[in-house]
């Protein structure tokens, strides 16, 4: 791994910003963020993880707090730190301390105004569902598995009015606590691999749920249910009650998060790990 070529100014009080790319499979945990006690999360293990590396606590700061289920194969988080590591260290000692389903990607020291959260421009996932009608045995917890043939054309036409800044109250959770329900939504692609459809978003912010309730309204269309204009009737409506049923978390990954240029993240192929030939 080799060293930053980000030049970065010494901080206040002596502590250094590191960022750190961190991948994980969500099935066994509560979400992303930290719970009660015995309640286990992604935030948690890596927090421990890293304190061991800095003999020291260490709170981390995520891009996107993912749901119970979800995945992450390009989240992006900070932490301060007094501690004086090689970058290596950070990436090979997080692992040395974390279990099998979390993995730091690289590691890189950041200016003082770079925020994990604040700091990005936007986010992209990826719902990854499977067609057969047999369920599978292998990746059972990292797709949404669909027994009914689905025809892409339909969902991709589906997927162009969901394209844009709109109102999506329709998509967004009951529990959502974003100030604003407009977002923009610079590109929702269908894409058709194998025995998988791959729903690839970008967006400058998401509503919680978001995604998933695209799915839910594409997957409904693809298999016949409803027609292709439905999607624009449900975002008219902005309504929750309009948008049918939350697709399930297993097929979601949080797969880039993007800053400004002058923060020159590290960046990895798409995931998840089995997708990575998709075209970006």
């Amino acid at each position: 791994m080799t060293e930053s070529l980000l030049q970065v100014e010494p901080h206040a009080g002596g502590l250094t910003r590191i960022a750190l790319g961190v991948e994980y499979k969500g099935a066994r945990y509560r979400g992303w963020q930290r719970q009660q006690a015995g309640v286990p999360s992604v935030q948690e293990a890596l927090e421990r993880a890293l304190s061991q590396v800095a003999a020291a606590p260490v709170s981390v700061v995520c891009a996107g707090r993912t749901d119970a289920g979800v995945h992450g194969s390009g989240q992006v988080v900070h932490f301060d730190t007094a501690a004086v590591r090689p970058l290596k260290a950070w990436v090979m000692g997080a692992n040395a301390n974390l279990p099998p389903d979390i993995s730091v990607t690289w590691a890189q020291p950041m200016p003082e105004d770079f925020h994990a959260r604040f700091s990005a421009v936007a986010r992209r996932y990826r719902y990854v569902i499977y067609t057969d009608p047999v369920r599978p045995a292998h990746l059972a917890e990292e797709v949404t598995w669909n027994h009914r043939p689905l025809a892409i054309e339909p969902m991709r036409e589906a997927a162009a009015q969901l394209v844009g800044s709109h109102d999506f109250t329709s998509f967004r959770a009951v529990q959502c606590q974003a100030k604003s329900p407009i977002k923009t939504v610079h590109h929702l692609r269908v894409i058709e691999h194998g025995r998988f459809i791959v729903l690839d978003v970008r967006a400058n912010a998401f509503l919680h749920h978001m995604v998933r309730n695209f799915a839910g309204v594409l997957m409904t269309i693809g298999a016949g249910e409803r027609p292709p204009q439905w999607a624009g009737e449900v975002l008219a409506a902005r309504d929750r009650r309009a948008g049918g049923v939350t697709a399930h978390p297993y097929g979601l990954y949080l797969v880039r998060v993007e800053y400004p240029p002058q923060f020159v993240l590290p960046e990895r192929y798409l995931g998840p790990h089995f997708l990575s030939t998709l075209d970006d």
